[in-house]
């Protein structure tokens, strides 16, 4: 990752992801992930994340750091009634304070019991303990309330686990707080999605673009994430005035996208499989593939987006050489003369698919996805990729890609979608 011009930002955040299941390949903090965007979204800046077990000195040791270095300080998790969730003794013990029973959460936690013709059961008046000076957050989704706990001039905000309670709870009672406390500071993005180029060729083109923008007013900051068969670029900008951050992401946006040509398929957020679909919609096209080494995986994602069946009509996975022959129309001279990943079959799969389902397009994929099957002349990671159509267009290319099998089927099937789109944009487009 590159990053570009440091964001001036005014308030900053950290994050403490709190349970030992977390900690474990079982489960994915996904919290984090909507917390952050949130506190982007009023000019927040997150500048440390953290997964901590359910153990007391851990957990204040993290809280404590938390405190020491950040405006705004939010943790999800271990509010439940059990002794191990230890989120209210972490605040009490970092915030120097001690805890009362708040009979208003009591009542509140015994009614929704009652609504479920159960008694409360005892261990739950655990989450009625309130550290002083907090204000307790109503969640109508569960008997954890979430606080809202001032330390100085600081601030925690202790919300549930469960997303569907912590997202609606952000939403009701915390965006607000949180906004009153950051001001007039925004911060505005936007991502540009490239394909078919890799992170240091996208970096050599971008980097005398956005060099620019360290000195600018307002500043840019450049992020660029890859990913296997795809890089993205972000821009965010902070400030007061949203117009004018609006106006300069947008001019920078321009800059990038005309820089990066054809490689760029996304400025507004759609995915890959979103833009060949929206581009086969106005084509009025349909499409259908035949694969080999990917197994179907193109067609998972192309069916991915809503919809899909207005322009996805099919396809083969031909493994076996007998498919190809069978289903495909491949002639077996031609395998046996190139062998089964070789540009000449890749194009016979990618027509025959497509005659046979009748579609405006066919594409083709054939390779060797490992770790066994590869020879010197065709070693693991050799894929050919054909695109038959629309019209008379036809396209086919031999790569090599790194990795294990996973990344070779994932790298195959985003380029496959990547010359699909190439194939259904209009002439003109550069």
């Amino acid at each position: 990752m590159v990053v570009a011009g440091p964001l001036n930002v005014s308030l900053t955040a950290e994050i403490l992801t709190i349970g030992s299941e977390l900690l474990t390949p079982f489960r994915v903090d996904t919290n984090s992930l909507f917390l952050t965007s949130r506190l982007n979204d009023l000019g927040i800046e997150v500048i440390a994340k953290s997964v901590v077990g359910d153990r007391p000195e851990a957990l204040a040791a993290a809280l404590r750091l938390a405190v020491s270095r950040a405006d705004i300080v939010v943790t999800s998790g271990g509010l439940g009634p059990t002794d191990d969730d230890l989120t209210r003794d972490a605040i009490v013990t970092v915030a120097g304070v001690t805890s009362v029973e708040s009979p208003d959460v009591v009542d509140a936690i015994a009614k929704r019991f009652a609504s479920r013709n159960m008694p409360m059961p005892a261990i739950n008046r655990r989450q009625a303990m309130v550290p002083v000076g907090a204000t307790v957050l109503d969640n109508p989704r569960g008997t954890a309330p979430g606080l809202w706990m001032p330390v100085g001039t600081r601030v925690i905000v202790a919300l549930p686990g469960p997303p569907r309670e912590l997202k609606p709870m952000w939403d009701d009672h915390v965006a607000s707080r949180i906004a009153a406390k950051a001001g007039s500071q925004r911060l505005r993005r936007r991502t540009l999605k490239i394909a078919g180029r890799g992170e240091s060729h996208v970096d050599e083109i971008a980097a005398p673009i956005y060099g620019r923008w360290r000195s600018a007013s307002p500043a840019i900051e450049t992020s660029i994430l890859a990913s296997p068969g795809q890089v993205e670029l972000h821009l965010s900008a902070q400030g007061t005035d949203l117009e004018q951050l609006d106006r300069a992401l947008d001019q920078a946006t321009g800059e990038l996208a005309t820089a990066l040509g054809r490689a760029v398929f996304s400025t507004d957020g759609r995915e890959l499989e979103e833009v060949v679909g929206d581009a086969l919609r106005a084509l009025g096209a349909t499409v259908s593939a035949a694969e080999s080494c990917t197994g179907g995986l193109l067609l998972g994602r192309l069916t991915n987006v809503s919809g899909s069946s207005a322009w996805v009509t099919g396809g083969v996975v031909a493994y076996d050489n007998a498919v190809k022959i069978d289903q495909l129309g491949v002639a077996p001279d031609v395998l046996n003369d190139h062998g089964a990943v070789s540009e000449p079959v890749a194009s016979a799969m990618a027509a025959g698919v497509r005659a046979r389902l009748g579609t405006s397009v066919g594409v083709g994929i054939t390779g060797v996805a490992g770790p066994t099957g590869g020879t010197d002349a065709k070693p693991v990671g050799t894929v050919v990729i054909a695109v038959d159509g629309p019209g008379d267009h036809h396209t086919v290319r031999t790569l090599r890609f790194p990795g294990d099998r996973a990344m070779v089927r994932q790298m195959s099937v985003q380029t496959a979608m990547d010359m699909l789109r190439r194939a259904c944009a209009p002439p003109d487009y550069n």
